[in-house]
């Protein structure tokens, strides 16, 4: 995805790398699909962010899916993490986590 600030960044395709962790209610899912959260429809939507275009941070991404974590009323909590895979030479990768929760 093109992500990044720097003049070198632009037009430039990055590998990026989330971990999705989410919190959910406790209301009884009796084993059935249809009551929990769907990870692949999760991955849809991340995949819908980023064809949406560039951007600049990958605070913004990580807020971008944690509001669309959110929008499912089960979910209470969203940890994301965002990671640039080739940001740094020196480093593995680079990036942010953070929480959020749903307003009360």
């Amino acid at each position: 995805m093109e992500i990044g600030v720097y003049e070198t960044e632009l037009d430039l395709q990055q590998p990026v790398r989330f971990n999705v962790d989410l919190t959910v209610s406790e209301s009884p899912h009796g084993d059935d699909y249809a009551n929990v959260v769907c990870y692949d429809k999760v991955v849809q939507q991340i995949k819908a962010l980023l064809i949406e275009g560039r951007v600049n941070l990958v605070e913004t991404l990580a807020e971008m899916i944690a509001g669309k974590c959110l929008e499912d009323e089960r979910v209470l909590v969203a940890r994301i993490r965002v990671e640039k895979l080739a940001a740094i030479p020196e480093a593995a990768a680079v990036g942010v986590e953070i929480e959020r929760r749903r307003p009360q």
